[in-house]
């Protein structure tokens, strides 16, 4: 379901009343969790400037033969992050990302970006958009998604979370079903082409929607020591405002698909590896020096920016991901702030194919139903731009590229 609002200055007014009416000694557990805060991002970014790694790293044969031990699936949970190395043979990565060259250049898709419906997802963030392409189904995208060795990282990464709490099943997460996302082209040398820090699925939801509120229940009550990002409770319940490229599917990690090495400096991915620094941010827009019908600058239909001059601390932890092979993996839990570096300054192509990890779920099969069609046509999913470009492409996926488990994890046979 979509959330609709129609005053939202007013709704932001009213939110804010009831939840320091709910925690009135807000400010002092603010301060509690401005403390941690301050203490881990410090620790993070004394790792980090020792060359030490602070995205956990997990060898994709490792989660195949069931071996990766409870301290580094402690550690994932904590950062809220992993590299996953080697899910794809590089050799096979290598041919799709020159597929993907030969898809976009044999269907004059540079030309046709000059044309394309702008969502205006990142129209808020200092840095607006990098260099991505609304190509959804390739043959190397739909084979990627539906690989069996992917999907079993995927499902590993579902299983980190509660599927089961509050006395419901919130999701089965060994099912994974298909949202269908874009590709990242950035050559070398681009500049200002990156991503401000944010967080996606949702931004003035999280505080005003009822069911995001229940997410973050043990938050707003001052009991946030006892907030746990990996509990699914409400998650599948939540409604938020439509708007061209706002996910809403529940994602339990975001991820993406190397499709060359790149590492930092190469206009790649930073994160704040903090899994609960949610909890800083939403608190942090209950505080005084805030105005009482803002949000620390949350805008409904956009992503969720997150600025230094309301959540410094947290910036001090923010970290670029390690050098990524082709075939490697990165994941991010849905709540992780997350950024892309201005500049590339690398040698060649940066490239990478935006695959996440959801589990099956009602709100997930609902959305299906909605996307199975846009394959079918070759048109944009849902949940983005209205470009439609692929419709008359040549050589872009069909059902017959579908495997049986693809074909699953795209909604054929829902009812």
């Amino acid at each position: 379901m979509a959330l609709q609002i129609d005053d939202l200055p007013a709704a932001i007014r009213k939110t804010k009343r009831e939840l320091r009416e709910m925690l009135p000694n807000y400010r002092t557990v603010f301060a509690e969790v401005e403390a941690a805060m301050n203490q881990e991002a410090r620790h993070i970014a004394n790792l980090r400037d020792r060359g030490e790694p602070v995205i956990p790293e997990i060898q994709f044969e490792d989660i195949a033969a069931n071996r990766v031990s409870a301290d580094q699936i402690a550690l994932v949970k904590a950062r809220g992050a992993c590299v996953i190395r080697k899910v794809f043979d590089r050799s096979l990565v290598e041919q799709w990302d020159d597929d993907i060259a030969e898809y976009v250049r044999r269907n004059n898709l540079d030309a046709k970006l000059l044309d394309r419906a702008e969502d205006n997802y990142f129209g808020q963030l200092a840095s607006s958009k990098p260099q991505i392409y609304g190509v959804y189904w390739s043959k190397p995208q739909v084979l990627a998604r539906q690989s069996p060795a992917l999907t079993q990282a995927r499902v590993f990464l579902n299983r980190l979370w509660q599927a089961e709490s509050e006395g419901r099943v919130h999701f089965d997460p060994e099912h994974v079903p298909v949202y269908a996302d874009r590709l990242r082209r950035r050559p070398p040398g681009s500049e200002s082409l990156g991503l401000s820090a944010h967080c996606d699925g949702g931004s003035v939801e999280r505080w005003i929607e009822s069911n995001f509120r229940k997410v973050y229940r043990h938050v707003f009550s001052g009991n946030w020591r006892g907030y746990d990002p990996f509990d699914a409770a409400y998650r599948t319940e939540v409604e938020e405002i439509p708007s061209p490229a706002v996910c809403s599917m529940f994602r339990t990690f975001q991820g993406w698909t190397a499709l060359t090495p790149q590492g930092p400096g190469d206009g790649t991915l930073q994160l704040v590896p903090i899994a609960n620094a949610m909890v800083y941010i939403l608190l942090r827009a209950l505080q005084d020096d805030v105005a009482d019908d803002d949000l620390c600058g949350a805008m409904p239909g956009r992503a969720l920016s997150i600025k230094p001059e309301y959540h410094a601390p947290l910036f001090r932890a923010l970290s670029s991901i390690p050098l990524m092979q082709a075939g490697d993996t990165v994941f991010w839990h849905s709540d992780v702030i997350h950024a892309v570096e201005d500049a590339h300054r690398g040698k060649g192509y940066s490239n990478v194919m935006y695959i996440a990890s959801a589990p099956s779920c009602a709100k997930n099969d609902a959305y299906l139903r909605r996307q199975l069609p846009s394959f079918l046509e070759g048109k944009s999913p849902p949940d983005f731009p209205a470009d439609h470009f692929e419709v008359d492409f040549v050589g872009r996926a069909t059902v017959d590229d579908l495997t049986p488990l693809g074909r699953a994890q795209m909604g054929f046979g829902l009812k």
